[in-house]
């Protein structure tokens, strides 16, 4: 469902201005990181050491207001301008759930951690915590925008011995490489034959439905990460099954915000985890557009937006 007008945005890095009646774990001048999936500390799934999908705050599109009282808190002469994911980030001031928020070390730089609120944690959390390569397998990643990078960096830090990279984008190959052009089979098929049958880890991070059929025939543990339209239809023989392959989903790769987000800022913050290769471009909010082009084009990764340019 489309709903305008809305403020959108979910990726960023912020201080808190004030906070409202209740919220006690959260001050003026703290540092935090929006998440567009939240962490109530209070349901089943929030107390599950398997689950992050927070019964009152996982992500809802479609949800436009505050849980509250069912209101925007946004608004432009006198009418309401309605919220993303509970965070609307592309703006300077939002108003989100203090369930949303990841309060964060305030000497890590706001224009670089901001990253890690969503895509860099997704592929960290996505090979790390879901698919977890030992040391010396083999991974093949799908889809090298920032997320597939982030999967692949997770996999050089689990001490993965060999890590292919299947992407249509040329400019994009670092390591080892699969290009699916290339061949006249199935890319998983030119993958086993790279491999003595196929790869111990496959993690997906592209929205194709073709590419995460493929990275789940690649055999052994395949984690999807990408989110395909709502009507793709998942197609494989029930044999693939049999002969040992596995099939994970994640979101946001098991991380829950509040808890575990502050210790991947600390990665960084500890030179464990570099961030700085991720960011490409920046540039100031009134050409935001120009960061959405560098994204269509494939020829950027993440671009930070500043609010104060």
């Amino acid at each position: 469902m489309l709903i305008f007008p809305r403020i959108l945005g979910h990726e960023a890095g912020g201080v808190v201005e004030s906070v409202g009646e209740g919220v006690n774990d959260l001050r003026p001048g703290d540092h935090v990181l929006p998440v567009f999936t939240g962490e109530c500390k209070e349901c089943a799934h929030c107390m599950s050491e398997e689950s992050n999908m927070c019964d009152l705050l996982r992500i809802n599109t479609d949800r436009v207001v505050m849980l509250h009282d069912q209101k925007s808190r946004l608004s432009i002469n006198g009418k309401p301008i309605f919220h993303f994911v509970r965070t609307s980030t592309f703006s300077e001031y939002t108003v989100v759930h203090f369930g949303c928020l990841a309060k964060i070390n305030p000497l890590a730089p706001l224009d670089k951690v901001c990253v890690l609120s969503c895509g860099i944690s997704t592929g960290l959390g996505a090979t790390l915590n879901v698919a977890k390569p030992k040391k010396g397998s083999s991974v093949a990643v799908f889809g090298l925008g920032a997320v597939g990078l982030a999967a692949a960096e997770s996999a050089r830090i689990a001490g993965a011995s060999r890590i292919f990279s299947v992407d249509l984008n040329a400019n994009r190959f670092e390591l080892e490489f699969v290009n699916p052009k290339d061949y006249k089979k199935p890319v998983q098929e030119a993958i086993a034959e790279m491999t003595n049958g196929g790869v111990d880890r496959s993690v997906e991070c592209t929205d194709h439905v073709d590419a995460m059929i493929s990275a789940f025939e690649c055999w052994g543990v395949a984690v999807l990460v990408g989110v395909p339209h709502k009507d793709v239809v998942f197609k494989t023989s029930p044999m693939n099954v049999l002969n040992e392959r596995t099939l994970k989903g994640t979101f946001f790769e098991n991380y829950k915000p509040r808890s575990h987000i502050p210790s991947v800022v600390e990665k960084y913050m500890n030179k464990e985890l570099e961030v700085e290769k991720f960011i490409t471009h920046e540039v100031p909010f009134s050409e935001i557009n120009k960061a959405f082009d560098l994204m269509l084009k494939g020829e950027g990764l993440r671009c930070i937006i500043r609010m104060d340019a």
